[in-house]
């Protein structure tokens, strides 16, 4: 039960920039040619534009977005390296479609692994980082789904890691960018996603001459700051991009799935990110992991208790609505030890005009054990000595 005194510890911190609330989403007509389109803010999340963001789509190699997600939490945690050497199967280097033309027994670097996907969109490459991660394609597929269950991604389903046509395999515009945000935590990819060109790739590595390696996505060469993410192209999936620019502080998602042709899929989601632009800011609030407040303890070994941001927070704003708005810290969860790091003791709450526009875990910093009996009588104890003085 939430104790009256910690229910009234509220911080307020008046922040004077522009506040919308929701963003309210078809406030612009495009009649695009693609089966699905979908407009989000990066940061938040808030869909801006989107037709049939829900439909079932092929995803071609936008399914790459999750491999390449996948890697980058592996690496992140500690379980593979960058310098890892992965020897190359039978079964990568037999894989079809879009390559970097592995051979069984090549030795190729993680790293180079994951510039071949980001850039050369190897399905090769896919499946090697696969197998050296989850030790068969099989496992590394369980994986794949299982994370898109975690992230929300409730009408996809992964049948490989490259995404060669496979009538089971399926996703939304809408998972895409569920996906997409998650692999933007990483700015690692950023470097291999703007890779332009390399016409010596993996010289001397898996051949004398190396391979020639061309970015699949030309928005990176043309569009102002676009970094990413992902193409993608099979007969049943159509054309598809996944692509992301950053301009300032304001950074935008663009999905177009099953366009008729490649310039098609291209000049929409342009267009999409154009509108965005011009329309459209975003205000950074907190970044993940930021310490929001320090709030006290009771019976623990430790008196207090850092609270961090479980997510970045941002808001998306019109850039004609300028207005004030506010954030509140309040406790959600009792606290008294023991409390588990990462537990969910409160929430960032952001409210303008009067109502709640963005809600955010606030998470335990630390694990605090639960004080010993002798601990909290010396506490105590402590107290009563300086309260005589």
């Amino acid at each position: 039960m939430i104790k009256r005194k910690h229910l009234s510890m509220v911080l307020i911190m008046l922040l004077l920039v522009g506040f919308i609330g929701r963003v309210s989403s078809q406030e612009a007509d495009f009649d695009f040619k693609a089966e699905s389109a979908l407009l989000v803010d990066a940061t938040t999340g808030e869909v801006i534009f989107e037709k049939n963001m829900h439909e079932i789509v092929y995803p071609a190699s936008i399914t790459k977005i999750m491999t390449l997600l996948l890697c980058m939490e592996a690496l992140e945690s500690g379980k593979i390296s960058m310098e890892d050497e992965v020897v190359i199967s039978d079964r990568a280097a037999a894989m079809g479609g879009s390559q970097i033309f592995l051979s069984p027994g090549n030795v190729v670097t993680v790293e180079d692994l994951l510039i071949g996907i980001s850039v050369g969109s190897g399905n090769d490459a896919s499946v090697a980082i696969a197998e050296h991660l989850a030790g068969s394609l099989e496992g590394f597929v369980d994986m794949m789904n299982q994370r898109a269950s975690q992230l929300g991604m409730n009408n996809t389903w992964f049948e490989n890691a490259c995404g060669l046509h496979v009538e089971g395999h399926h996703s939304t515009a809408y998972d895409i960018m569920l996906m997409s945000r998650a692999l933007l935590e990483y700015p690692q990819v950023h470097e291999w996603f703007t890779i332009w060109m390399d016409e010596e790739f993996l010289k001397g590595k898996i051949s004398e001459e190396g391979v020639f390696l061309s970015n699949t996505n030309r928005m990176v060469r043309y569009y102002s700051g676009c970094d990413g993410l992902k193409t993608g192209y099979t007969s049943p999936a159509g054309h598809c991009v996944s692509a992301t620019a950053q301009r300032d502080n304001t950074r935008f998602i663009s999905i177009i799935m099953n366009a008729p042709d490649s310039k098609t899929r291209f000049a929409e989601a342009q267009t999409l990110l154009d509108y965005a632009f011009a329309n459209y800011k975003t205000v950074h609030i907190a970044e993940k992991n930021d310490v929001m407040a320090k709030v006290q303890l009771e019976k623990g070994t430790d008196t207090h208790v850092n609270l961090v941001l479980a997510e970045k927070v941002g808001i998306l704003l019109k850039k004609t609505d300028e207005q004030d708005f506010k954030t509140e810290i309040k406790i959600t969860h009792s606290l008294e030890a023991p409390i588990e790091i990462g537990e969910k003791l409160g929430k960032l709450v952001v409210l303008g005009n009067g109502k709640e526009a963005v809600k955010e875990d606030l998470l335990a910093e630390k694990e605090v054990p639960r004080a010993s009996i002798f601990q909290i009588y010396k506490r105590i104890l402590s107290k009563w000595v300086q309260f005589g003085r």
